[in-house]
């Protein structure tokens, strides 16, 4: 219910008009801003702590105040102001049930001037909010594009940018190095963050991101803007050099060209943006070898050792390519690491070759140590890829057989002397492990080798209550990461702890 002559005000209607044209704002909002405004300022009439509302006639802009009194059970009424038990209700309006409310209409109000600049205060409020909710919806959408702003001001370094419809900010460490921009100066970023957060949205701009970098080459370059060339990777040092990996949808289309451009202009254009950054723009290869092989251009690649499990590399180069390859101050192999996401490590053909002779006289001397054996045969395996003697106990007779210079009794013998030595080396580590006196128990969980067990010694870890007293990370950091994982760790660690609750349980039972 509401009155029934309220006045008409149609210059509520037309401030509504003014403001929801002035803010962009949807004019509904600030109707209902100024219907809450209102009815905070009648709560100033008839009571703060009553539930006071406002309706505005959206034809004809009257204004309509009523008090709100929700319908609650007999035995629940917690604020007579606002609510009132059923049975009165009732008696007022019968049939109402509980959660419902009685509406009684008010006489209208003069505002004042203490009322109108309470509500002015609400309705400016309200409308901020609604502007930030706009913002954001608008801007959440709009990351990882590049927009245009007028520097506003400078706060300890950083720049806050006037994007027009809102304000973003562009950190210090987010500027390429040594550029400086004064209050009124265009700039031009790129969106990599809109956060909601209780002041308003906050947008971050960048033009250091990788991301910058490819946008701005998307906007030069027609074929990247259809799609018909791709970038697959992007890693920079900005303001001094840029590594940008592309391919081509189409083969009659040359990707590094058409980024490029006739005589450099597509480029020279994104580098003039980036004050001054060289970028090398490199064919991208499914086959990793490959795409590493053109991530370290200028410098030339003899070979590629690839670990894939462990994303590592070996790249080796030619020694007068050394310094090339490595770049100044590593900047060359950084940004080709960034670009493949590989882990590379630099050798020169000179340095890879002593690494790999070191490397075959290491494992040869093992082979004719441990199995008593010449210098010819302990060659040939290593040069059939054979590192430990462990892989020679292991590996089927016919396939040791088939080794030039092999025969079956050959390998079986080879077999017998890895074998014996293995159990050897076992004897000679469980003997160190009872002279370190870790006790049988520990050994009888079944989760140590004697090589662990004898680690687990030398740390101080002795018995089973030894054991249960550590946590899983620190029992992997006395025994190596390779060694165990941190579910084993953990059972290894309750195992031990099992003769914890053996009382308890047989007590339990009895």
């Amino acid at each position: 219910m509401a009155l029934d002559h309220a006045v008409p005000r149609p210059e509520f209607l037309q401030v509504a008009d003014a403001v929801a044209r002035e803010k962009m704002i949807d004019r509904e909002e600030v109707l209902e801003a100024m219907e809450l405004a209102m009815g905070k300022a009648g709560r100033q009439t008839y009571g703060q702590n009553k539930d006071i509302r406002a309706e505005i006639d959206r034809k004809t802009g009257a204004v309509k105040l009523s008090r709100w009194t929700l319908v609650v059970p007999d035995d629940a009424v917690e604020d007579e102001e606002t609510q009132m038990p059923l049975r009165i209700a009732q008696k007022i309006r019968p049939g109402i049930q509980v959660g419902e409310y009685i509406v009684d209409p008010l006489p209208p109000i003069d505002f004042g001037r203490i009322g109108a600049q309470t509500a002015k205060q609400v309705i400016v409020q309200r409308v901020r909010e609604v502007e930030r909710k706009k913002q954001y919806q608008e801007y959440k959408d709009r990351v990882g594009e590049i927009v245009n702003g007028t520097v506003k001001r400078t706060e300890y370094g950083n720049l806050m940018v006037d994007l027009g419809r809102a304000e973003a900010l562009l950190r210090r460490d987010e500027c390429i190095p040594r550029e400086a921009f004064k209050n009124g100066d265009r700039v031009r970023a790129y969106i990599y963050d809109v956060r909601e957060e209780p002041r308003g949205p906050q947008i971050f701009l960048s033009r250091t991101h990788p991301g910058f970098l490819a946008k701005l080459f998307a906007q030069e370059v027609p074929e990247i803007y259809d799609g018909i060339i791709e970038i697959k990777a992007v890693a920079r040092d900005p303001g001094s050099r840029a590594k940008m990996a592309v391919v081509s949808r189409d083969s009659s289309i040359d990707p590094v060209g058409a980024c490029v451009g006739m005589r450099g202009s597509r480029v020279q254009a994104v580098v003039a943006e980036l004050q001054g950054e060289k970028i090398d723009i490199i064919p991208w290869s499914p086959d990793i070898a490959t795409f590493i092989v053109n991530a370290m251009a200028p410098a030339e690649v003899s070979k590629v050792v690839l670990d894939e499990e462990n994303k590592r590399c070996e790249v080796v180069v030619p020694d007068e390519q050394l310094s090339l390859a490595i770049g100044r101050r590593g900047q060359n192999v950084r940004l080709a690491s960034q670009l493949t996401r590989y882990d590379i490590d630099i050798l020169t053909e000179a340095g890879e070759s002593e690494r790999r002779q070191e490397d075959f006289r290491r494992r040869s001397s093992l082979f004719v140590e441990a199995l008593d054996v010449d210098d010819v045969i302990a060659g040939l395996l290593v040069t059939e890829g054979y590192g430990s003697i462990e892989e020679i106990a292991e590996v089927p007779d016919e396939e040791l057989a088939s080794i030039e210079g092999f025969d079956e009794n050959i390998a079986a013998e080879l077999k017998r002397r890895a074998l014996a030595h293995l159990e050897a080396k076992e004897a000679e580590l469980d003997q160190r492990r009872i002279a370190l006196g870790v006790e049988d128990a520990v050994a009888g969980l079944g989760y140590f080798t004697n090589a662990m067990l004898v680690k687990l010694g030398e740390a101080g870890v002795k018995t089973l209550d030894d054991l249960a007293d550590l946590a899983s990370d620190e029992l992997i950091e006395i025994l190596g990461e390779e060694a165990m994982d941190e579910e084993t760790a953990s059972a290894a660690i309750m195992a031990a702890r099992a003769h914890w609750f053996e009382g308890e349980e047989g007590g339990a039972t009895a």
